[in-house]
């Protein structure tokens, strides 16, 4: 694994995803980008895990790109810079597309592309403290790899203002955008990461799975006939699946469900 990595599961299937670059505030560069891709792969490969946290050491969440590596990045022919945005990208979207929940637990500010991350967990939980900024167009940039995901968090006009001004907000402003979903003072954070854990490793692993896939795929659909059957198809599917039967089953019997025995 990559040394800029740690990782751990615990016997839950609590695993821990965390950016160990502390001197460089988290920042990611092609090689980081690579790593990560890679080990979601096998995180969601591995039967074991049932929740995901994400987050990082040291004073910040993560800072976007490694400075060097856009030092390198000025230097690259459109083709160059197609292939790194294409990492990003994957790596973007596997995050976002995982089975299991995702909880991005926010310890630090978080700029560019570390705010796409944030946008790609399911939950995230931040520090009070914590600032945030789409800073690209300083740069002369755009936060276009992110940009699908941010949009999706905090709407398109919010969006338009903030990658136009590039300007810091904190977290109560993120919280209100809907960027992160809870705001907590630093010594309230792993009991509240804690709880959310708790709540999700509670429910089925494959109805949380489908109802992820439920979201993306109903999310600005118009609801007409073909969304209707969908939906329709989709909670029969779910209905008569083994988990969906022991679920109910456990309900009506006043038992737990075998996922939590």
């Amino acid at each position: 694994m990559n040394d800029a990595i740690l990782y751990s599961l615990d016997t839950r299937g609590v695993a821990t995803l965390a950016l160990d670059r502390q001197e460089l505030h988290n920042a990611f560069d092609d090689a980081l980008i690579q790593a990560l891709t890679a080990k979601l792969e096998e995180i969601d490969a591995d039967p074991a895990v049932r929740v995901l946290v994400l987050t990082g050491t040291g004073i910040s969440f993560s800072a976007g790109a490694d400075i060097n590596w856009m030092r390198r990045m000025a230097g690259y022919s459109r083709d160059e810079n197609l292939r790194d945005a294409t990492y990003l990208a994957a790596l973007m979207q596997r995050l976002d597309t995982l089975r299991m929940p995702t909880i991005a637990r926010v310890q630090g500010s978080a700029f560019g592309g570390g705010t796409g991350l944030i946008a790609c967990c399911d939950i995230a939980v931040a520090v009070s403290d914590a600032l945030f900024c789409f800073s690209e167009v300083k740069l002369g940039l755009i936060p276009s790899v992110i940009s699908p995901y941010i949009v999706r968090s905090i709407g398109a006009s919010a969006a338009r203002r903030y990658f136009m001004t590039a300007e810091r907000f904190n977290a109560g402003k993120a919280q209100r955008l809907g960027l992160v979903h809870k705001v907590v003072e630093r010594d309230e954070l792993d009991s509240t990461i804690g709880l959310f854990v708790e709540q999700v490793l509670h429910n089925g692993p494959a109805a949380m799975t489908a109802a992820k896939r439920l979201v993306a795929d109903v999310y600005a659909q118009p609801i007409d006939g073909t969304l209707i059957e969908m939906t329709t198809n989709r909670i029969a599917d779910v209905r008569s699946s083994a988990e969906g039967k022991e679920g109910l089953s456990a309900f009506l019997d006043k038992r737990k469900p075998d996922w939590l025995a």
